[in-house]
C-alpha cells in the first residue's frame, strides 16, 4: 500500500490506524483478532442517535460537521466495534453539489427533477476537480470537518469514508423516488444509453469526489455502497454500471486506502464487481462467504455477513450463526465480519454488544 499521496498528517501516514485490525484484514493480513464493524451502525438503533437527532432532519444532521461526529463516534463508544463509519446518506453529494432533493419520511430519497433527458443531464450542477475551490469542493466542506472531527477522536480506531454507487445514485434520479423494480432506469439504459452513460459519468464524478474528499480529510478506508445492482444481470451491470463505480473507487486508488465494495442480493455479481476497482468485497447474507470467496478465486478479502434477521434470533441460535459466519470467512485472505445488510432499527444494542464480543473472543 502506498501513502505518498496522503497528507502527512493522516492517521495511515502516521501509522495510528495502519496497525489496525480492520486495515490489516482488508489488506490480507491476519489481525490480533477479526475486525468488526455494522452497516448503518452510526444510529438506528441507538437511543442515544434518537435523542441527538430530535428537531433535525436526515440531510441536516448530515451535513451538521459536529452532530455527524457524534453520530459516527456513538457505535464506536457503544460497542467497541473497529470502525467508524462515517455518517451519511448516499445522496448527501447529490444535495451538495446543488442537485433538488430531499429525504421524505417513511418514503426515501425524492427528486424534484427526474433525469430522463440529455438536457436533464446538461443540467446537472458543474462539479469541478478536488481541491479547485469551485461551488462543489466549497460545499463539501462540512463533510471534510466532520470527518476530521470524528478522526481526531477515534484515536487508533480507523473511520471508514461512505458513499453511495453510481447505479444506485442514477436509478434514484431517473425514477424520481424509490422504486421496487427500477424500471424506468433499466428501460432508459437500453432506449437511450447515450442519456444513460452521461448521467452515470455525472454520478460517478460526484461519488468519487465525496469518497476523496472524506480520505484527504482522514478516512483510513472506503465502502462503496450499491443498494440496488442485485436486480441487474451479470451481463447488464458490466456493460451499463460497472464502469461507474470503477471510476468512483479508483478516484481514491491513488490515496492507497482499502477500498470495499457491497451490493445488496449481488451474489452473481462478486466477479466484476471485483474487477471494478474493488480491494475487498462487502457480501450480502444471502451467499455464504466460502463460496464467496471460491466464486472470485480467493484474491478478495472479504466483508459480511452476519443476517440482520438473526440479531433477533435466541441467543444460542445467534451465537452458533456468528461462529458459521466466522468459519466461512476464514478461508478468505482476509475477513471483516458486519452484517449481510443495514443494522434494523429495532435491534437491541445489547445484543449487538455480544456478537461484537463473541468475534472478538473467537475471531
Amino acid at each position: 500500500m502506498s501513502l505518498d499521496a496522503l497528507p502527512a498528517h493522516h492517521p495511515l501516514a502516521t501509522g495510528e490506524t495502519a496497525e489496525s485490525p480492520l486495515v490489516a484484514a482488508l489488506e490480507g493480513r491476519r489481525p490480533a483478532h477479526r475486525p468488526v464493524w455494522f452497516m448503518r451502525q452510526a444510529g438506528r438503533s441507538l437511543p442515544e442517535y434518537l435523542k441527538v437527532r430530535e428537531g433535525t432532519t436526515m440531510l441536516e444532521s448530515c451535513l451538521d460537521p459536529a452532530l455527524a461526529a457524534e453520530i459516527t463516534l456513538q457505535p464506536v463508544r457503544r460497542y467497541g466495534v473497529d470502525a467508524g463509519i462515517f455518517f451519511s446518506d448516499i445522496v448527501v453529494p447529490l444535495k451538495v453539489a446543488g442537485v433538488a432533493v430531499d429525504i421524505a419520511p417513511g418514503v426515501g430519497p425524492v427528486f424534484e427533477r427526474p433525469m430522463r433527458s440529455m438536457a436533464d443531464i446538461e443540467s446537472l450542477p458543474a462539479l469541478g476537480v478536488p481541491g479547485d475551490g469551485g461551488a462543489f469542493d466549497v460545499a463539501l466542506e462540512p463533510i471534510r470537518q466532520a470527518v476530521r472531527l470524528s478522526v481526531e477522536q477515534l484515536g487508533s480506531t480507523p473511520l471508514i469514508g461512505f458513499a453511495g454507487a453510481p447505479f444506485t445514485l442514477a436509478a434514484y434520479m431517473v425514477e424520481g423516488r424509490p422504486s421496487r423494480d427500477h424500471m424506468a432506469a433499466r428501460e432508459l439504459m437500453w432506449a437511450a444509453p447515450d442519456v444513460w452513460e452521461a448521467l452515470v459519468a455525472w454520478t460517478s464524478r460526484a461519488a468519487g469526489l465525496f469518497l476523496r474528499a472524506q480520505v484527504l480529510a482522514g478516512a483510513s478506508a472506503v465502502q462503496l455502497f450499491d443498494s440496488w445492482a442485485g436486480s441487474l444481470s451479470e451481463v447488464t451491470y458490466v456493460e451499463k454500471c460497472a464502469g461507474g463505480s470503477r471510476a468512483a473507487l479508483m478516484a481514491v486508488a491513488d490515496l492507497g486506502v482499502p477500498r470495499i465494495h457491497f451490493a445488496a442480493n449481488a451474489g452473481h455479481l462478486l466477479d466484476p464487481m471485483g474487477a471494478a476497482g474493488a480491494t475487498a468485497l462487502g457480501v450480502d447474507y444471502r451467499t455464504p462467504l466460502d463460496q464467496a470467496s471460491r466464486a472470485v478465486g480467493g484474491r478478495f478479502p472479504l466483508q459480511g455477513n452476519i443476517d440482520p434477521a438473526m440479531l433477533g434470533a435466541p441467543a444460542d441460535a445467534l451465537e452458533r450463526h456468528v461462529q458459521d459466519v466466522l468459519d466461512r470467512g476464514s478461508e478468505a485472505p482476509g475477513h471483516v465480519v458486519n452484517l449481510g445488510h443495514g443494522m434494523p432499527p429495532h435491534a437491541d444494542p445489547d445484543v449487538v454488544k455480544r456478537v461484537v464480543e463473541q468475534v472478538h473472543e473467537r475471531g
